[in-house]
């Protein structure tokens, strides 16, 4: 990411909405004691505040922000080990949650339905409508791909290259998390669905996809866990060793950003009060890479304390199997 153009930037609410999602998230016990603590430590919602940090998110849309990667993250939490019916009944509860938001939860029922509703009772009194509508859609996509990611864990069933990224861009929660960008706008759909527009969100996808999975290899592998990363997918398909599945994945980086500074060009034009918007919510999702990134090496999710002397030195102390616990 040296060259990509947008660079590191903190919201001025960020402070206070961040003390503030992560209080409302503590109230509802969802995690044991022990998760809990990992969970603040880790500083989980620094990530949804750095991604949806461009200088004029207002604070609500930032809020919104923070409780949505609370949830992906508690959803890791949940289906990391699950098989696929139970992570199906887990993805039913939480659509269900969304698509009745004033609906009261039955009693008994997994914690993270609740949790689901409240945030978009409270998402919809400030998002537009069609940003709603391209929320729901994303995050159904979203689910879909946990469910399907559960099943390929059950089956012990490795993917190509191909087969692996097509999945892994919606199992990442990234694309729900874009959406969260043009919150403040009526973006039409005929600007959303084009597939200009949609090939540049893809591009941000698969950077934060990359991203994330090159710096979370080492822990995932320590933990037994890295079968649905990019790295070990391409060590299995290409035969080659950690080393050379970095280096595969950093070219494949670079691809991914020179395609998107060239899409840019080649947005159309919709009329001056539209193109505003489209050019807000493009630097919007620019921002998520640059951020996710960041956010990498900053959080103690993956690298622990050592994530600037990692992101400095470029080399990482390789952990030993079964040395960490999964978070």
């Amino acid at each position: 990411m040296a060259n990509w153009p947008w660079l590191r930037t903190i919201n001025p609410h960020f402070e206070d909405v961040k003390a503030e999602a992560d209080a409302s998230f503590r109230d509802f016990k969802a995690l044991s004691p022990e998760s809990q603590k990992a969970f603040d430590k880790c500083d989980f919602a620094r990530l949804a505040a750095l991604m949806l940090a461009y200088p004029n998110a207002p604070r609500e849309h930032l809020r919104i922000a923070c409780d949505l990667l609370n949830i992906i993250l508690l959803l890791d939490e949940y289906t990391d080990n699950e098989n696929e019916a139970g992570t199906k009944e887990m993805a039913d509860i939480v659509l269900d949650a969304l698509h009745n938001p004033h609906k009261i939860r039955p009693e008994g029922e997994c914690i993270i339905g609740e949790i689901a509703r409240i945030f978009w009772a409270r998402a919809i009194q400030s998002a537009s409508l069609s940003s709603q509508r391209h929320f729901l859609e994303t995050f159904t996509a979203y689910l879909h791909g946990v469910v399907a990611e559960a099943l390929d864990r059950e089956q012990g069933h490795k993917r190509s290259i191909e087969d692996y990224l097509k999945l892994r861009r919606y199992t990442g929660g990234a694309q729900p998390c874009l959406v969260i960008c043009e919150m403040g706008m009526d973006l039409p759909d005929e600007v959303f669905y084009h597939p200009v527009i949609t090939g540049l969100a893809e591009c941000i996808t698969d950077l934060l996809v990359i991203d994330n999975d090159m710096i979370s290899y080492n822990k995932e592998q320590a933990a037994g866990n890295e079968g649905h990363n990019i790295i070990s997918t391409v060590m299995f398909e290409l035969g080659l060793d950690i080393g050379g599945a970095m280096a595969w994945a950093t070219h494949y980086h670079a691809e991914v950003q020179k395609r998107f500074i060239d899409g840019l060009a080649k947005v159309p034009s919709w009329g001056p009060s539209v193109d505003v918007l489209v050019k807000e919510y493009l630097n919007g999702i620019a921002m998520a890479a640059r951020a996710n990134y960041s956010w990498g090496f900053e959080g103690h999710r993956y690298c622990g304390t050592m994530g600037p002397e990692i992101q400095q030195a470029r080399l990482v102390p390789l952990l030993p199997k079964a040395n960490c616990i999964a978070v």
